[in-house]
């Protein structure tokens, strides 16, 4: 049977927003959730279809992916680590309803199993990685370092002092929840005691304080694209801080900045530059050459061009990280005025303007057509 559009199955347009995506998926999540639904292997069914679309259109990457080819663009599969990846499968009934409601409750909990301990997602993790335009015009391989949980190698994970044992806690029973009754209804929360952990360390770990984990930096091979652009964010799946009470990791977020250039200025995949030239090449015309960001290229300079004239150099842009083609060099042309003049040069301009003068409109169309608005205007 073939999968029904991710759009479709959540009941949203396709240019719907990320707040719309998740109300949506949080309505329906409510609706067909397996806890809810005992005896519905068609709620089942349903609920699971709406965790996987809401899993591909919430991610930005996944989703421009499944616009772009539909769900041949998108594996649901696929590994994690690398540009664009995530983790694959459903998961557990309270894996998806921890994603969603994770935020109402204060913490990105998730169900140990009914009855068992809290176990928590770890938290994301963010890098800023300052590049230079030719890098991100070009790509390449970098390493960057960062922080990282690894096992206590005094307790071996335990958090207890070496020759002693956590112990159940006493005020949950080992469940890391407790039950809380107000007339008729019944909370159930985490165990203020242990932390949804259900175990109590009397003698921590000297080491690491109880925790069972001490804090190393770690280094990480990227792969950055060629054409990722300023504000862009490269996922590594995993590589966040660790889950609680073995819950999953959080992912490691690489957001790239761009470092500004002394020549080009980017607008998307399009490349602007000023390219000054002299009074008399621009009276003259002839040949310019102007830079790039693979060589040298050059354009005709017309007899007569003014200031602020733009002219377009096609594909010699950057090569877009998601379209595949290169974008534009747009060269803005700047007339320079001369300075410190000689005398014999001042002189020379001083009969060239008496020459241009003597030419009206001829020589200075734009003069001729300021001068005839003005005196319009007064009068």
């Amino acid at each position: 049977m073939a999968k029904r559009d991710f759009y479709e199955v959540l009941g949203v347009a396709k240019n719907a927003s990320e707040d719309e995506i998740k109300k949506a998926y949080r309505k329906l999540a409510m609706k067909f959730h397996p806890d809810r639904n005992p005896d519905s292997k068609g709620a089942e069914e349903k609920f699971k279809e709406a965790k996987e679309a809401y899993e591909m259109l919430s991610d930005p990457q996944k989703r421009d992916a499944y616009d772009r080819y539909g769900h041949a663009g998108v594996d649901p599969n696929m590994g994690a680590g690398g540009f664009g990846a995530g983790a694959g499968g459903f998961g557990g009934f309270s894996d998806a309803f921890g994603d969603i409601f994770g935020d109402i409750f204060g913490a990105n909990a998730r169900g140990g199993g009914r009855g068992g301990p809290q176990v928590y997602r770890g938290a994301d993790l963010r890098y800023n990685l300052e590049i230079s335009l030719e890098q991100a015009a070009n790509g390449f391989d970098t390493t960057i370092r960062v922080p990282s949980w690894d096992e206590c190698d005094t307790c071996h994970g335990s958090g207890a002092k070496p020759g002693t044992s956590p112990t159940t806690c006493g005020t949950c029973g080992g469940q890391g929840q407790v039950r809380m009754q107000q007339g008729f209804f019944s909370i159930q929360q985490t165990c203020p005691k242990c932390h949804g952990s259900g175990k109590i360390i009397p003698n921590p770990c000297g080491t690491c304080g109880g925790q069972g984990r001490i804090k190393r930096n770690k280094t990480l091979e990227v792969k950055i694209p060629a054409g990722i652009d300023d504000g862009m964010r490269i996922r590594s799946s995993g590589n966040g801080e660790p889950g609680m009470n073995g819950g999953p990791p959080g992912d490691l977020y690489v957001e790239i900045r761009i470092k500004p250039h002394p020549v080009f200025q980017r607008d998307g995949d399009d490349l602007h530059c000023e390219i000054p030239v002299s009074f008399a090449k621009a009276a003259l015309g002839g040949e310019i050459e102007v830079p790039t960001l693979n060589g040298k290229a050059s354009f005709s300079l017309p007899e007569g061009t003014q200031s602020g004239k733009t002219f377009r150099l096609r594909s010699k842009g950057i090569k877009g990280v998601r379209s595949g083609y290169a974008g534009d060099l747009f060269c803005h042309v700047v007339v320079e005025t001369p300075v410190k003049l000689t005398d014999r040069q001042k002189e020379l301009l001083q009969e060239f303007e008496k020459l241009t003068n003597d030419g009206g409109a001829k020589h200075s169309p734009q003069t001729k057509s300021w001068k005839d608005k003005v005196k319009e205007f007064f009068e």
